[in-house]
């Protein structure tokens, strides 16, 4: 509960802030502008770190088809 007041609080504030008795509107505006090209830098890396981890679990997974495969194989060559 107490959170909820805390960021119900910090909300207000930064709505408040950037209202004219505070003028903080063209501050925040610049602040969003020059974090733009750092935002879309950490999803570009998030993304690359995504697809190879993709990559290699595809990877991983063909193994494990060609072992069962491989298995299955040896299996009925038994029987």
């Amino acid at each position: 509960m107490v959170a909820l007041i805390v960021g119900a609080v910090f909300i207000a504030f930064a709505i408040f802030a950037c209202f004219p008795p505070l003028g903080w509107w063209v501050e925040v505006l610049a602040f969003l502008k020059g974090s733009i090209p750092v935002i879309a830098l950490f999803i570009g890396l998030i993304a690359v770190f995504i697809g190879i981890a993709d990559l290699k679990d595809r990877a991983e997974a063909k193994k494990e088809e060609a072992e069962d495969k491989k298995k299955e194989a040896e299996a009925g060559k038994k029987a």
